[in-house]
């Protein structure tokens, strides 16, 4: 099916920086991929809009994302700790994770991964840098990459 003719992708966005949620706005509306951007700023109220609960308890107004873009260091429960809730999850295990951070520390890197997410991406410093790589990560995700779809659980 033509990606012109779905319905935008659902993003959310896991950034405790309002400069760098911005940017991935900026990136992602500048795009050809249609996107429906969801932006949460700490780990907590992440997990409050992937399980439906506090001001996210309407599931229309919480989508299920297609792909999560998770910082790793954050106030009040970390990137780590998301992730790990995430990928233990049987109804959000399927949802691509991918870490969006400053951080190049191979401990880091190897945590992450050993936690399941899918992709490491250190973000660049120049924002045209960063505008770039947050396009191609969307061509990435919803051109190249066949999703599942994320409702569907193991029996």
């Amino acid at each position: 099916m033509d990606r012109q003719k779905r319905q935008p992708a659902t993003v959310l966005l896991i950034e405790d920086d309002p400069g760098d949620q911005e940017l991935t706005r900026r990136a992602l509306t500048k795009g050809v991929i249609k996107t429906d951007l969801r932006i949460v700023s700490d780990g907590e109220e992440a997990l409050d809009y992937l399980n439906h609960g506090g001001r996210y308890a309407d599931a229309d107004a919480a989508p299920t994302p297609d792909v999560i873009l998770l910082d790793l260091n954050m106030p009040k429960l970390d990137g780590r700790e998301v992730l790990r809730r995430v990928k233990a999850d049987p109804r959000l295990k399927r949802i691509p994770v991918i870490m969006l951070t400053t951080s190049r520390r191979e401990s880091d890197i190897l945590r992450s991964y050993n936690l399941g997410c899918n992709s490491f991406v250190t973000k660049p410093v120049e924002v045209d840098d960063f505008i770039t790589a947050i396009g191609e990560l969307g061509e990435y995700w919803f051109e190249l990459v066949t999703l599942p779809k994320t409702e569907l659980v193991d029996a």
